[in-house]
């Protein structure tokens, strides 16, 4: 297949920081709750959210990685056993936590994209904190969440979340036409990634789809500036985001202390290994923090979010 660059992305023209301030930035975060690159990249894009918090607009948009469109696998065990394989080649590299048991390939990223959409409608730290579960059901407990049942159970008992209007959103038609539109920009992608030179095992290159479509591979970050973009796809270094801020809006990124243990716990609920060691300053573990151990290392859980996190249960 030809794969020609999308005529309708933003032009690559420069830009010169307004005098009282840098421009405006916005970041698109092309992704999926269940992709393990973007489980991987969680370091790097925590620590940048941390970085830009209240300067910039940090937007995700749903791909669907595992779409409904996609035909079933012929031999399920097989495939399950290749793509746990799969994981963990991945793992090797991010050094994310991974299921000591995977249960099956997931079969939709609809039901929690969906969900994690009408999280956004309850503030962002539910939105934050809904994501992150989804995360973990596939990475964490090994059973994806794929149906809406699944999905709304994966996320039950998040703190000062309503589980009545979640399922409620999740299942509404606006809620559906926005993940929709997500999916349809991601396919839709900038010239830039179609001939990607970096060397990184998974550099980024726009992604042929079984339906013959062509999207962003997962994750990409995508910075906006008035007049301008730049793309960072892929699995990357911290680093590599940074100078993308850096070169749109020189001065906006400030970066943030390492946190206290405890703080760093109560702030994100929910710790990885590799998180942690960039996040987080000091001691490890906190009092109280509440240690779920996966096939590739640790979680650290806030012990008022491990009372209903279902790893905790285990």
């Amino acid at each position: 297949m030809t794969v020609t660059p999308d005529p309708d992305g933003p032009p690559p023209l420069e830009v010169t920081p307004a005098p009282d301030g840098p421009p405006p930035l916005e970041v698109v975060e092309y992704t999926d709750p269940l992709c393990p690159w973007a489980w991987g990249s969680e370091p790097s894009f925590r620590r940048l959210r941390a970085a830009l918090a209240g300067r910039v607009r940090w937007r995700r948009a749903y791909a669907i990685l595992f779409d409904d469109e996609d035909d079933p696998p012929p031999d399920p065990a097989a495939e399950t056993a290749w793509y746990a394989s799969h994981l963990a080649d991945i793992g090797a590299h991010t050094q994310a936590p991974r299921a000591h048991r995977l249960s099956r390939v997931a079969a939709s990223s609809w039901p929690s994209s969906l969900v994690a959409r009408a999280a956004e409608a309850q503030g962002p730290e539910s939105a934050e904190r809904v994501l992150r579960r989804l995360r973990e059901s596939v990475f964490v407990l090994g059973e994806p969440a794929d149906t809406e049942a699944l999905a709304l159970r994966s996320v039950r008992g998040v703190p000062g979340l309503d589980p009545g209007r979640l399922a409620r959103d999740a299942a509404s038609a606006s809620v559906r036409e926005s993940v929709r539109a997500d999916r349809a920009e991601a396919r839709r992608p900038v010239p830039e990634v179609f001939s990607v030179r970096e060397r990184s095992p998974h550099p980024g290159a726009a992604k042929e789809t079984p339906g013959g479509e062509v999207r962003y591979a997962l994750p990409t970050l995508l910075f906006r500036a008035p007049g301008v973009y730049r793309v960072v796809p892929g699995w990357r270094p911290y680093e590599a985001y940074a100078a993308a801020v850096d070169a749109l809006s020189p001065g906006l990124r400030q970066e943030a202390a390492p946190l206290a243990p405890d703080r760093a716990l109560e702030r994100y609920r929910s710790l990885t290994e590799p998180e942690r060691l960039v996040l987080s300053e000091g001691v490890w573990p906190p009092p109280r923090a509440v240690r779920v151990d996966t096939a590739q290392g640790a979680v650290w859980l806030h012990p008022d979010d491990a009372q209903h996190h279902p790893a905790a249960r285990q």
